[in-house]
């Protein structure tokens, strides 16, 4: 295996959005991730995976964690592993008999992590809930939309990949270096508010210093300022502009002809609507390819908005390889390491395929696999 996460062991139990993607960036730096699915969902044709592409560099087993064959057989796998990874909600591992006690039990020095949208404390810890409603009650999404409109979902970036699924690699991995010193384990509570919050810290220091408003669309960073926002172009395409500093502002105005002296003062707030006006006039004059011939590549902090199709295209992306695999959707392995760095392995066949291969290498007989799956404690 490649990258630097090589040799560590991480025993992942099969969830949805946040812990997949998580896990990807173990996996794509080395990691050797078992995921743990359910016996049910083993397809018949041994053919029909449904795997994405975050579902790389894993191998598959299929358990049965509702008889204690197989909430034994997951136990004996964590009791050499380094990582163990979950996302129910709370209490639920406990009543499958693999929580933190039973798992630590076996293995006093792995790091257990637990990744939920809510944590596993606070009131709203034991209901449902998702990446939009987590984003939600951290202020973002009230904070992200036009002004005088209501606030805009961001997909799923910030509750579930950011704040969720890079937030627990992060901190099982903080916990794993402090492990490998101490040789103890310790649980990870990683909730999708608190990284969401986390990631927002700097614009809650800023609506403290009064630098940022409640008001949607009027702020530096929400649209709101005419040299840090999107402005459509002839052929109904965007540009980004975002010259913040001084001297680059005054490079773009210049660059798309725009006399800085006919102006209001670049940080003139009150003049903010005045000045998006006449650059917005300005890039009605041509289409978003011709802009971006001209600014592309200059100090004007400018660049298209793309659609995915397009980006995947884009002669940057082309350049340094950002994107991979056999139709060139996949994005490869981030950040580049100079010396070591990770590397995107292929996904599972399908739910279970690795079964009896992880369970031999991890010191199960013949005899233990062939009864495992007689008592249907496990298969694939």
């Amino acid at each position: 295996m490649a990258g630097p996460l090589a040799g560590v062991r991480v025993i992942e139990l099969a969830g949805l959005g946040a812990l997949p993607f998580g896990t990807l960036k173990l996996a794509d730096m080395g990691a050797e991730v078992i995921r743990v699915d359910r016996l049910a969902e083993v397809p018949e044709d041994k053919v029909t995976g449904g795997y994405s592409s975050w579902d790389r560099g894993r191998r598959s087993i299929a358990v049965d964690l509702k008889q204690p064959a197989g909430v034994e057989t997951v136990l004996r796998l964590a009791s050499d592993a380094d990582i163990f990874l979950e996302a129910f909600r709370p209490g639920v591992t406990e009543r499958l008999g693999v929580g933190p006690d039973e798992v630590m039990n076996r293995n006093p020095a792995i790091v257990y992590g637990r990744l939920t949208g809510w944590g596993q404390t606070g009131v709203l810890a034991p209901s449902a809930g998702h990446s939009l409603n987590y984003e939600a009650i951290t202020g973002v999404i009230g904070s992200v939309g036009p002004a005088g409109g209501p606030p805009v979902p961001v997909m799923q970036l910030l509750g579930d990949f950011a704040g969720g699924g890079l937030t627990m690699a992060f901190g099982v991995l903080c916990a794993l270096w402090e492990a490998k010193q101490s040789g103890q384990g310790q649980v990870v509570d990683a909730a999708m508010t608190d990284g969401v919050a986390s990631i927002a810290s700097v614009f809650y220091g800023m609506q403290a210093s009064g630098m940022h408003t409640t008001n949607l669309g009027t702020n530096l960073f929400d649209g709101g300022s005419p040299f840090y926002t999107v402005y459509e172009c002839a052929d109904g395409g965007y540009m980004s502009i975002a010259p913040i500093e001084p001297h680059f502002y005054a490079l773009m105005l210049e660059t798309i002809g725009i006399d800085q002296s006919d102006l209001p003062a670049q940080y003139d707030r009150e003049k903010w609507p005045e000045v998006k006006a006449t650059i917005q006039a300005k890039f009605l004059e041509r289409t978003r390819d011709e802009w971006c011939d001209l600014l592309e590549g200059t100090d004007c902090c400018a660049a298209p908005v793309l659609s995915f199709d397009e980006a995947r295209e884009y002669p940057h992306h082309r350049q340094r390889g950002t994107f991979g695999g056999e139709s060139n959707t996949e994005v490869v392995p981030v950040p580049i390491l100079s010396r070591t760095p990770g590397e995107a392995r292929p996904s599972p066949a399908w739910v279970g395929a690795d079964t009896d291969d992880v369970l031999a290498e991890r010191g199960f007989s013949a005899q233990e696999i062939a009864a495992l799956r007689s008592a249907g404690a496990v298969g694939g």
